[in-house]
């Protein structure tokens, strides 16, 4: 004789996955803030390098510091501040880490120094 309907376990995999599908949806996404997090890191580190190298030529830090931007993360940056003092021209670029989406909302600021030799006083 055949086992009743209701003692089967038909359906079980699929009722568990359900219950785990939150928990797989939250990991993904935690996983994706801290990909922004580190890419946030690199474009200021890139946008510093960038801004510090154009202040020892010609002293448009913050114009450069700014193309090398895209529009979502331009929107979460600060003004890059910019001197030049004992030969080293230095950039300071600070963004906003944005929450999930660039250009929504903000977590914390990251900030990225760099240096270059100036290179006013060396031309003919």
């Amino acid at each position: 004789m055949r086992a009743a309907y209701r003692d089967d376990d038909r359906g079980q995999v699929a009722i568990e996955f359900l219950g785990m599908v939150p928990l797989i949806l939250l990991t993904l996404a935690l996983l994706w803030q801290v990909v922004l997090v580190g890419y946030t890191y690199t474009l200021a580190a890139n946008a510093a390098d960038e801004g510090a190298r154009a202040e020892s030529v010609d002293g448009d830090c913050a114009g450069a510091a700014l193309r090398h931007l895209d529009g979502a993360w331009r929107s979460g940056a600060h003004e890059p501040s910019c001197s030049t003092s004992g030969g080293m021209s230095t950039a300071v670029v600070t963004i906003r880490v944005p929450v999930l989406f660039p250009g929504v909302g903000g977590l914390f600021d990251v900030s990225a120094t760099a240096g270059a030799i100036s290179e006013e006083g060396l031309r003919p």
